[in-house]
């Protein structure tokens, strides 16, 4: 039976390389494709027509709290740099309903990471230390869940 409210987007999942692992945010679910525009030199219409184009794949960006001795992602990110080829991983989100059910879900092709941020440091603040991890892919798809 279809819900009368949106589902929350506090609640979800991610699952990378068989990890389930905890985020505070995901960014950059993004799936666009580029328009052509194209106009036949004997046409007689004084306008262009529009096509599909290639796709466009934004990066995603993970955040989420630092811990001691975790350095996953670090080595990952060594691990592929050094390889090229080797070592992508496909990344799933799940949104979850209240039964920790997936709802909604998006799968991200042979990912490799491009950028981890640490958390920034100040003397005089209270709150979690939270690091920003930065994916490349090859193609976004929403899953039938």
């Amino acid at each position: 039976m279809p819900q009368d409210y949106p589902i929350p987007r506090y609640h979800f999942q991610v699952d990378w390389g068989g990890s389930k692992l905890s985020f505070t945010e995901v960014t950059g679910l993004v799936m666009e494709r580029e328009k052509i525009e194209y106009r036949h030199s004997d046409s007689k219409d004084f306008s262009k027509i529009a096509m599909p184009g290639m796709v466009k794949n934004n990066n995603i960006t993970l955040k989420r709290g630092k811990f001691e001795g975790d350095f996953e992602f670090n080595e990952w990110l060594e691990l592929v740099a050094n390889e090229r080829d080797g070592n992508r991983r496909d990344i799933t989100i799940r949104l979850l309903n209240e039964a920790h059910e997936p709802v909604a879900a998006w799968t991200a092709a042979r990912c490799f990471p491009v950028k981890v941020t640490a958390p920034d440091l100040k003397s005089d603040a209270n709150e979690s230390a939270i690091e920003s991890l930065e994916f490349a892919h090859e193609g976004l798809k929403q899953l039938k869940t």
